[in-house]
C-alpha cells in the first residue's frame, strides 16, 4: 500500500460518529434463519474495532460483544492448514473466484469435487479434512491456535450454535460426501464436519477478532510479540484470496468500492485487512441477499474511504 493512511485527530470519536450514522440508517437484510440458533440474535447489535499495528486499540459500539464468527473462521483454518502442507494443497483447492452461491453443489460436480477456493462452503470443507488429518485434535488445537492469536484464554464454541449447525448441515455434507466421492476427502466425514461446525460456532467479539488477524496486516509477523504465525509469501496469499473470494458474490464490489482484503460470515461479522496499518471488524447480524451485514459493510466501507485505505492506490 503506496503513502500512509490519514490519521483522524480521535479515531474512537470517527467510530462513534459512524456507528451513529449506521444505526440512523435503515437496517436492511435479516438476521440468518437456516441456523436456527443464528435466528435469535438480537438484529439492532452494531459494534466496530480498529486493532493498529503498534497496538492502539479504537472502538465504538457493540465491539466487545462476542457473536459467531461463522465463516470468518476460515482464515484461522486456511493458515493453519497452510503451515502443515505444502503446495499440493493448491492441487485439492483453487484460488479462482467461484461466481456461484457460496455453498453450491452443481459447480463442485462440474469441477470434479475440487473446490474453486478455501472461503466457499466446499474449500473450507477441505481445509477442516487437512485439519483432521494432520492433528489428533484438530477442534482443541483450532481453539488453542485462535485463543494464542487473540491473547484472550475464555474464547470458546457456542455449543447451541455447534449443535445447530450439525442438525441442519445437510447441504454441507452433500458436499462432502460428493467430494469424498472423488477422493478429496481423507478422513472420516463425520470427523470433517464435526469440525468445521465447531471452527464456524467459535465466538468472538469484534476486538478479538481484529487483534487475532493482524499478522496478516504486518507481513505474517503478529505485532506485539514479533512471533511469525507464518511466512510472508503465505499471508500475501491470504490476503489475495481475502480479496477475490472472502465477500462471496459481493467480492468484486467490495473491492471495487473498498479495496481492502475481507471476510465476512452469516453471524454478521467482517474483518477487513489493511496492510502496514492494522484490522478493522465491524458486526451487524442482519444480512443482505449476498450473505454479507449490509450495515458493517456500509460502516467499514466509509471508514476506508475517510482514511483514504486500499490496498489499490
Amino acid at each position: 500500500m503506496e503513502g500512509t493512511p490519514k490519521q483522524p485527530k480521535n479515531c474512537s470519536s470517527l467510530l462513534e460518529e459512524l456507528v451513529e450514522e449506521a444505526r440512523q440508517a435503515p437496517r436492511g437484510g435479516q438476521v440468518a434463519d437456516y441456523i436456527p440458533a443464528l435466528a435469535e440474535v438480537e438484529p439492532d447489535q452494531l459494534g466496530i474495532a480498529v486493532v493498529e499495528l503498534d497496538g492502539s486499540v479504537h472502538t465504538a459500539g457493540d465491539a466487545n460483544v462476542p457473536f459467531s464468527i461463522q465463516s470468518i473462521s476460515k482464515i484461522f483454518g486456511l493458515a493453519m492448514a497452510m503451515s502443515r502442507t505444502d503446495d499440493t494443497l493448491w492441487e485439492r483447492v483453487r484460488m479462482e473466484p467461484s461466481g456461484q452461491a457460496f455453498n453450491s453443489v452443481v459447480q463442485l460436480e462440474w469441477e470434479h469435487g475440487i473446490p474453486r477456493n478455501p472461503f466457499i462452503n466446499a474449500g473450507a470443507i477441505v481445509i477442516a479434512d487437512v485439519l483432521t488429518s494432520r492433528y489428533s485434535a484438530s477442534k482443541t488445537a483450532f481453539l488453542q491456535y485462535v485463543r494464542h492469536l487473540a491473547g484472550k484464554e475464555s474464547i470458546g464454541a457456542d455449543h447451541r450454535v455447534w449443535e445447530s449447525e450439525k442438525q441442519h448441515g445437510n447441504r454441507n455434507a452433500a458436499l462432502a460426501y460428493l467430494m469424498k466421492s472423488f477422493g478429496n476427502i481423507e478422513s472420516e466425514v463425520s470427523a470433517v464436519l464435526d469440525h468445521y461446525f465447531f471452527q464456524c460456532a467459535v465466538s468472538m467479539s469484534c476486538v478479538d477478532l481484529a487483534k487475532s488477524l493482524s499478522f496478516l496486516a504486518n507481513k505474517g509477523v503478529q505485532p506485539g510479540s514479533d512471533e511469525r504465525i507464518c511466512d510472508a509469501r503465505s499471508a500475501h496469499r491470504i490476503n489475495a484470496l481475502l480479496s477475490t473470494s472472502g465477500m462471496y458474490d459481493q467480492s468484486g464490489e467490495f473491492a471495487f468500492t473498498v479495496g481492502l482484503p475481507a471476510k465476512s460470515g452469516v453471524g454478521g461479522g467482517i474483518v477487513a485487512v489493511v496492510p502496514d496499518y492494522g484490522v478493522i471488524c465491524a458486526w451487524s447480524p442482519p444480512l443482505i441477499r449476498f450473505g454479507n451485514p449490509a450495515r458493517a459493510v456500509s460502516i467499514i466501507t466509509e471508514f476506508a474511504q475517510r482514511l483514504g485505505l486500499s490496498v489499490y492506490h
